[in-house]
């Protein structure tokens, strides 16, 4: 009995721990069900948000061309020298920003100094040569010019002893025919009296007094010949006397011409303009010892030292703009709806969660393959067709703060264009 009664308890206790085991896995599916609606809430606002999301990408990315293939980019001056020289002072340092017409570098300036002084010399001497020259080539020209007209006095009375010649030749002539008919006279009388002599007609004293008439009227024949002869030499002379005077003119004349030529090259501007060219390009070798800034800009890079003498075309410094820009490589097939002005979001690397606004600039006119040394195409000829990338030029709006955030040169950029 005791036995029985011990099992049906232990039954009893067996089934009560069911029952609590049971009544315990209830309560835990009821928990279950209460949380089942929160988790499904919980979903249906991810998905919504992800939709609302998703909708809002597809509109953002269906107006917009993006790509994260951009930089920002700047057009960097290279600081450089115009004249071999020592640097003497660098008074800017890395990083460092500067202003348009800031002295940068300072250069040895001793040999410039001494060459403008010389050739300032050379140009106060040559200054001095061509005022001496034109007074002497001025004399030279009136002392000329007052044997020209001396010349020019003594034609004219060579022309009057040709005239005078003209007329003892015309006097002497116009005697020589008398002479040449009292010849004739004598000669026939002279014939007539031997005539008569030898016929016994007349005496012969008669005879000599016709030889002697004869004789001298040959005699002053011949002397009327002299006479014109010598005219005609004297006529020769004067007109000799002429050519002279004229050749005198002549002469005198170049003399006119050679003094007023070197009265001319005493006045050329040319030596003078030579000697003033040598002063402006001493005096610029002279100015091209102070290196001045550009334009304003952040100091990049400094690749010289005081002491270092540096040759012509030296890079000293590189000087970084303030203006910067975004050099945005697109895909050929992004480009074809773009075009200036459109408005263009920017997002740097460095400054996550801010978004800049700018707009396209320009559109390069050629892909970046265009400008490789390399040529895409292979020795066989073929072509293989790759999507190329175009670049595009992007500003930033004007009001950008760029105290705030500042931009350099290499940062990486992504950029989307609004092409509708």
């Amino acid at each position: 009995m005791q036995t029985r009664e011990r099992g049906e308890e232990a039954l009893h206790t067996s089934q009560n721990g069911k029952g609590m085991n049971v009544q315990q896995d209830d309560s835990s599916n009821g928990g279950g069900r209460n949380m089942r609606p929160i988790f499904i809430g919980i979903g249906v606002i991810v998905a919504i948000l992800a939709i609302i999301w998703g909708v809002r990408y597809f509109e953002y990315a269906h107006v917009h061309q993006t790509t994260d293939d951009a930089r920002v980019d700047a057009n960097t001056v290279a600081v450089t020298n115009k004249i071999t020289e020592r640097v003497d002072q660098i008074l800017v340092d890395t990083d460092q920003p500067v202003k348009k017409g800031q002295l940068l570098v300072v250069l040895d300036s001793a040999t410039e100094r001494a060459a403008v002084a010389q050739a300032q010399a050379n140009l106060e001497l040559a200054l001095e040569n061509q005022q001496s020259g034109v007074t002497q080539g001025a004399g030279g020209v009136t002392q000329a010019q007052a044997n020209v007209q001396n010349a020019a006095a003594e034609v004219p009375v060579a022309q009057a002893g040709v005239s005078a010649a003209q007329a003892q030749v015309q006097q002497a002539q116009a005697q020589l025919p008398g002479a040449a008919q009292a010849v004739a006279n004598a000669r026939a009388n002279l014939q007539r009296t031997q005539a008569l002599v030898r016929t016994g007609d007349v005496a012969k004293e008669q005879l000599d007094s016709a030889q002697a008439q004869f004789a001298q009227a040959e005699s002053q024949y011949r002397a009327a010949q002299d006479a014109v002869n010598v005219a005609q030499a004297n006529l020769g002379a004067a007109q000799q006397k002429v050519s002279a005077a004229q050749a005198s003119v002549g002469a005198a004349q170049g003399g006119v011409q050679a003094a007023q030529g070197k009265l001319s090259q005493a006045q050329e501007p040319a030596q003078i303009a030579a000697q003033r060219a040598a002063l402006q390009i001493a005096q610029q070798n002279l100015a091209n010892t102070r290196i001045y800034a550009a334009m304003d800009g952040v100091i990049g890079e400094k690749s010289v030292e005081v002491g270092q003498t540096v040759s012509s075309g030296t890079t000293m410094l590189t000087l970084i703009p303030d203006q910067v820009f975004i050099t945005a490589n697109f895909k050929e097939t992004q480009v074809g709806s773009m075009h200036a002005g459109q408005p263009v979001d920017i997002h740097v690397d460095a400054y996550k969660g801010v978004t800049f606004k700018g707009s396209v600039d320009s559109i390069n006119p050629a892909s970046q393959n265009t400008y490789a040394l390399v040529p895409a195409q292979n020795s066989t000829g073929n072509f293989v067709k790759v999507t190329q990338r175009i670049p595009v030029k992007i500003v930033f709006e004007r009001d950008t703060d760029f105290n705030k955030y500042p931009m350099r040169p290499g940062m990486s950029v992504e950029a989307s264009v609004l092409v509708q």
